[in-house]
């Protein structure tokens, strides 16, 4: 089990293309914690804004009547990948992982392979 730090770390560092990851409660639209980013890439500015994305996405879902669960929500953007995973289980139910990478440097499949392998031991 890895805490919050130690996750955020790993998935600066495993995850080829990386430019930037934070821990958001969606409730409140707070950066638990966040790692990279910089002048171009406000984490915080981000995880408020990707918190609309969830509840608007969680919306049309009822809307629709599906009552399926939210993996993960993928934003393509001309260089860059913006990957919201939505936690479950152990205490995650709120939160998720919002994750920026490098489209050009990235393995779109394998962040997504290590996002959920990162959840799997992140203890909160």
């Amino acid at each position: 089990m890895a805490n919050v730090e130690t996750s955020l770390k790993e998935s600066m560092t495993s995850i080829e293309g990386a430019l930037g990851v934070a821990l958001v409660d969606y409730t409140s639209g707070m950066a638990l914690g966040t790692l990279g980013g910089g002048k171009d890439l406000d984490l915080a500015v981000a995880a408020a804004g990707n918190t609309d994305v969830i509840r608007a996405k969680a919306r049309t879902m009822e809307h629709l009547g599906l009552t399926d669960d939210i993996d993960d929500i993928l934003i393509t953007l001309g260089t860059q990948y913006h990957l919201i995973r939505l936690l479950k289980g152990r205490g995650g139910n709120g939160l998720f992982l919002y994750l920026v990478l490098d489209k050009g440097n990235a393995n779109l499949a394998m962040a997504r392979h290590q996002l959920r392998r990162i959840e799997a031991d992140l203890e909160l």
